[in-house]
This record gives C-alpha cells, structure tokens and sequence, in this order.
C-alpha cells in the first residue's frame, strides 16, 4: 500500500533574516517522517515560502511546531513589506499529494487551526476548502487592511472574529490556515517602475475583477521594478501560457513589456510540458514522447529500480551486502506502514502511543539501512583499489586489511539493525492491525534476510582478515544475530497462525 502524502506551503512574513528561516526550518525537518523540498525568500516582499512534504501525522504535528517557533521568532511590530500580512506564520495551506483526499487535508487544517489558537493563543481563520465562513474561503478577503487593521477590529467587528483562538492580536499576529489544490505562484517583473501599471494590469486578470478564472493578481514594486505577482489556482483549466500571454498583451497597452517572470516555490511538471505544447503548436503532442517520461513509465511497468538493474549488471558492485541492506531498508519501510495503519484506528487506541515508538524507530532504521547500501558497495570498491596497489607499495597489506575489515563491519552493522528490525516487525505482527498482519510477516522475512545475507558477506571478507582474534569476535556476534533471526521467525509462525489464521 503506497504512503498517504501531503504537502504544505507555509508562508512566513520574514525574507531577510536567514537565520529566522533556517530555524524555522530546522523545526519542521526536526519531524520526523517530512521532507522540506524548497525555500524561496523575498527581502522587498520580506516573506518566505517553505515547501515541505511527509505523511500526514507527521505534517500536522510539524505545521505546529513551526506555527509555534515562528510566534517566537517574528514580531510584526516590527515587520515591513510589500507584500500583504497578517501574522509571523501567514498562511499555511495543505495540499494533498497522493492517497489523500481534500476533505482530509481540510480536517488536518481545522485540528492544526484548533491546536494553535488553544495552546499558542494565536488567532486562526480557515480558508479555501477548509472555511467555515463562507466568504472566509478568498484569503484576499481575511487579510484586508492586513496586520494593522485587524488588530484594531479583531475585538470590535462581528464579521473579524477568528474561527478559533482569542479575539486579540498578539505580535505574532493572526495566521490563516486551510486546505486547497495544488496552485502556482508566479511573478511577472515588468519593463517599468510605474507599479501603478501593474495594479491595473493584475486588475484585468484577476477573476475576482472580471479577468481570468482561477488567478489571483496584485500589483507591487520589487527591487525598483513594477510587477505582477499571481497565484494559479487550476493550471489545467486557466493555463500558464494564457496567463503570461494576457499580461504582456496588457502591459502593451501601456508601452512596456515582461522583463522577466519567476516562480515561488515548486510547479507541477505538467504545467511546463503544456506551457512548451502550447507555444510550439504541438497539436498532436502525446506525454510518451517525453523521453524521461517514457523511461519512467518502462521502468514502472517491469517493476525495476535503478538499484536493481545495478544489482543485475556484469560488475562486482553493488552485490549482496547492499541487497542485504536493501532488504532490511524494505522490511523497515513495511514495519512503517502497518504502524501507520494501526495509529489513529479506534481499535487499536490502546496500542497507539507504542505504534508511535515503533514507526519512529522503524522510520530511523530504514533510512540507516538505506545508507548501508550505498556504503556497502562503496567499500568493496575500495577493497578491489587495495588489491590493485602496486605490490611495490610498501602500504598495500595495510590498505588491504583496513578495507577487507571495513567491508566486513558494514553488513555485520546491517545484521544488527536487521534484528532490531525483527523485533519491531515482530511486535507489529502480535499488536498491529490485524488486516495488515501479512505486510507484519513479510517485514519480519525481509529483516531475517537481510541478517542472513549480511552473514555471508560478513564471512567471506573476515577470511581475508589476518587478524583472526578479531574475526572470531565478529563471527560469534553474527550468529547471534543469526540464531535471533531463526527464533525470530519460529515465533513469527506462532504468531501468524493465532492472529492471522495463515497456517
């Protein structure tokens, strides 16, 4: 079962201290299970956007956190900017990726919104998809008169009252969060300074003035330039080339032309491959004439990996000690997925705070053995470069024992986290979901592998070890290892026979 993904695109009234932002970034990676992809900061806008992916529970706990370190970081009090704000944390949209629908990206919005205004006391309002006020769901519309207004009228006006949090502003300001599509945030830099000229431009393309659907406009000056800053909102339906089409037709109108356009955060490929289908007419254009389409699409039909057809070649790396880490790597990530299926399921409330130990454990060992991999083949390969030392060198028998013991300690490390790994996939099995106890059991084999493979890898390179006090040492640890990964999945057979039914 493929990883439930979503995405978060934070905004940050802060683009000129990179210090604030590297913390900030330093909260949201300190979470474990999410990927920060992409920064993009602004000194005149003095705002930032953070991409960032992951699982959903770890991208809500994350969304916090960083919510939190923000209010803690940034005063808007002291904040000044082109760009229209509210809060330290402005906005934080959550986007579903893969596996994942809107509505419960909208959930996650409202229990991140709920959990900030009742712990942090910063006021929240929920938008686009996630708005419980209609008229709350344009963000333009929240954030009128922007910081300084709304701390006048949060307590005064009915209509200013934040979905959740108190009704006072703090410097931490208020921050907006929801759930939405995938959009694009895109700037065009015009030939002027005259900002006058790109307001009106934005003006005409906006769809809430009678211009485009699916755009939002504002006209701003940036580093002495006029400019058009937009987010798109359905690329599919109000294409990219439409949009920057409609703008330099527009700035014609006022003797000046694009200087240059420029993208805030991350674009969906499909959005760049019809912005070239549509400037060169490729009217019959299908997306399997796209080379690194095509190859991706092979690849994913026969199942293979870069690794594996690696593995397949005619050269000694990679070999067995990487499968050895690659078959751990795997029964970690499958140890991952039953505990992801058993946390938040109300049959297994009891079991949920360890379900939460073991993902993160498992998490941590899969990405270890993931490394193990590469290492793996690495130091084989500085093996072979000893053996090739010129018999001359008076350092060769020394090379060749210090990376013959080095290609011997790799997989024996991957023998002992493939244990743990039995462990965990062992407990998965005997308290997990009971409809995953199979992906349990192929975990468990996968990790038993990996120990046993590792053994061989870890025995053939001690034979060339002069050190054989040493080997021996080494060798009594693997069958321990080894007699683990045998009681291991005697008692897997236990357990799959009295949870599962399978035997």
């Amino acid at each position: 079962m493929t990883t439930a993904l979503v995405e978060c695109v934070p905004n940050f009234s802060e683009g000129r201290r990179p210090e604030v932002l590297n913390e900030i970034i330093r909260t949201i990676s300190g979470v474990q299970g999410t990927s920060v992809l992409d920064l993009h900061s602004d000194p005149d806008h003095n705002r930032s956007v953070i991409t960032f992916v992951g699982d959903p529970r770890a991208v809500e706990e994350a969304a916090f956190q960083m919510i939190r370190r923000a209010a803690e970081l940034i005063n808007l009090d002291q904040h000044t900017g082109a760009h229209p704000r509210i809060g330290a944390t402005d906005v934080v949209p959550f986007v579903p990726i893969s596996n994942i629908s809107l509505a419960e990206c909208v959930e996650i919005a409202h229990r991140v919104g709920e959990r900030v205004g009742k712990e942090l006391q910063i006021p929240v309002y929920f938008y686009e998809a996630a708005a419980r006020v209609p008229e709350r769901s344009r963000l333009e519309l929240i954030r009128k008169g922007e910081y300084e207004a709304l701390k006048n009228e949060i307590s005064n006006h009915p209509k200013r009252l934040p979905d959740c949090g108190p009704a006072a502003l703090g410097p931490a300001g208020a921050t907006v969060i929801g759930a939405r599509e995938f959009l694009i945030a895109y700037n065009v830099n015009l030939t002027t300074n005259d900002e006058s000229i790109a307001s009106k431009i934005a003006k005409t393309i906006r769809h809430s003035s009678g211009g485009l659907r699916y755009v939002k406009a504002l006209g701003m000056t940036v580093e002495g330039r006029a400019q058009v800053s937009m987010n798109l909102t359905n690329f599919r339906k109000t294409s990219l080339p439409l949009v920057v089409e409609t703008v330099r037709r527009e700035a014609q109108r006022y003797g000046v032309g694009i200087h240059n356009t420029e993208l805030v955060g991350l674009i969906p490929q499909d959005a760049l491959v019809d912005a070239a289908v549509w400037y060169t007419q490729l009217d019959l254009f299908s997306p399997d004439q796209v080379l690194e389409q095509k190859i991706a699409s092979r690849v994913a039909d026969t199942g293979s990996e870069p690794f594996i057809a690696a593995l397949a070649a005619g050269t000694p790396t990679p070999g067995g000690g990487s499968a050895a880490a690659y078959a751990g790597a795997m029964g970690a990530g499958l140890v991952s997925m039953v505990s992801r299926l058993t946390i938040g399921k109300k049959n297994y409330q009891d079991v949920e705070k360890e379900m939460e130990s073991v993902l993160e454990s498992s998490e941590a060992l899969r990405l270890f053995m993931e490394v193990k991999i590469q290492e793996d083949a690495e130091v084989y390969q500085q093996v072979m470069a000893a053996y090739q030392e010129p018999k001359s060198n008076p350092d060769r028998g020394k090379l060749i024992q210090s990376a013959t013991l080095a290609a011997a300690e790799i997989p024996l490390e991957v023998a002992q986290k493939g244990e743990q790994i039995l462990e965990y996939a062992l407990r998965v099995a005997e308290i997990g979901n009971k409809n995953a106890i199979s992906d349990a059991g192929a975990a468990a084999n996968l990790a038993a592998t990996a120990i046993i493979v590792a053994g061989y890898n870890v025995r053939i390179n001690l034979a060339g070890l002069d050190d054989q006090i040493l080997a021996q040492k080494m060798i009594e640890t693997l069958s321990n290892y080894e007699e683990s990964a045998k009681t291991g999945l005697g008692r897997l057979r236990s357990i799959l026979e009295e949870r599962g039914g399978i035997f």
